[in-house]
């Protein structure tokens, strides 16, 4: 759809993987299978140096994103902002949240937000010229036909837990509503919005967690800018695109924890499955169209100051080394009304080329 210059091949692959699928079924409305992939960074480093096992023990601000249940524990104004990088720094990822309890509601209302972005792509649509040479060839002086653009995604979270739970039933509800925001440079741009639902409870020594993800079905409305693709047709030989309707449909984030003591030491155990409806047939546990992605993490808290974390996360088949998952590691400090968390995760089996990702969040209380 266009041409651009990247470091390296490594770049060019982000930037296909993350911003050119969704721009590649603009011609038709139907269900994408990785129309919100951005989304599934989450938030928080100590979520990835567990796996992203949160759906049961998240809790405090970050959990307007993992399952908005969890909110209901926000005794005092919490924020929190975190920075990710990946694909060798290729791909920036921010997150800022803030929480605030409601005391005559008994309940916490907390906004979100979310960018992700690759920055500095060159954009070479008007340095081709068809007619020098037998195939064309870039026109002369071409560095002054190249301009820069941002290939950008955003989410906006409006999040509400009860402090509440029904007839003394230790259940407990929240729910997230979002909007998307993506942006291809100059060239194309999309509105979405959609609904999440969570609820947390107990039993005996266990806790559990559920979250409907997109309960509504994510729909994002695709804009192409035309005039960016002025004589495209003419130059490249390929149709010009346009906008259309694009769905993402609703999936099921489950979870269980168990906490145990022993001695100064508090240790947290959480399994997650992500159950999507996709068709992400190709490389994940899957029955058909129905996919599932088991999660594990396990966290070691001393005196409730430092935390060490371990996990298992993203279960599907590598082409070259068969079935593999990522492990994940990180640790926590707090001090005074900080916490400054850190998490790291390693691609595995052919994609170890494409780098590590690690993240750093910081959350503050505010009294």
């Amino acid at each position: 759809m266009y041409r651009s210059t990247l470091p390296s091949g490594k770049g060019l692959f982000v930037i296909l993987l993350l911003f050119c699928a969704p721009m590649h079924v603009m011609s038709q409305s139907l269900h994408a299978k990785y129309g919100s992939e951005f989304l599934r960074v989450g938030a928080g480093a100590k979520a990835l140096s567990m796996g992203g096992a949160q759906a049961a023990i998240s809790r405090g601000v970050s959990a307007a994103y993992w399952n908005p249940a969890g909110l209901r524990t926000v005794e005092n104004m919490q924020i929190m902002y975190m920075h990710s990088e990946r694909f060798g720094g290729i791909v920036g990822y921010d997150y800022g949240s803030v929480a605030l309890p409601l005391p005559q509601d008994r309940g916490v209302l907390a906004l979100s937000f979310f960018r992700q972005g690759v920055d500095n792509i060159a954009n070479t649509l008007d340095a081709w010229d068809p007619n020098r040479g037998e195939n064309g060839g870039p026109k002369a002086n071409v560095e002054q036909y190249i301009t820069r653009f941002s290939a950008t995604d955003m989410a906006w979270y409006i999040s509400y837990a009860s402090e509440q739970s029904p007839r003394d039933v230790p259940i407990y509800y929240g729910g997230s509503l979002k909007f998307i925001r993506q942006k291809l440079g100059p060239f194309a741009h999309a509105w979405g919005y959609s609904l999440d639902l969570g609820a947390q409870g107990s039993w005996n020594e266990w806790f559990w967690g559920i979250q409907w993800i997109d309960a509504t079905t994510l729909r994002k409305v695709w804009t192409v800018n035309q005039d960016q693709f002025d004589g495209y047709e003419e130059v490249f030989g390929d149709q010009t695109p346009e906008g259309s309707d694009e769905y993402v449909r609703p999936s099921l984030r489950m979870g269980i924890a168990r906490g145990f003591q022993y001695k100064e030491w508090a240790f947290n155990t959480a399994f997650d499955i992500l159950s999507m409806f996709e068709g992400r047939e190709a490389y994940y546990l899957n029955l058909g169209s129905w996919s599932l992605e088991p999660r594990l993490g396990a966290e070691g808290v001393f005196r409730d100051r430092l935390s060490l974390r371990v996990g298992l996360t993203d279960l599907y088949q590598d082409p070259l080394s068969g079935w593999t998952m990522r492990p994940t590691l990180g640790m926590g400090l707090e001090v005074y009304k900080f916490a400054i968390d850190y998490g790291f995760m390693g691609f595995a089996g052919s994609g170890a080329e494409l780098g590590s990702t690690h993240r750093v969040s910081v959350r503050l209380v505010w009294d």
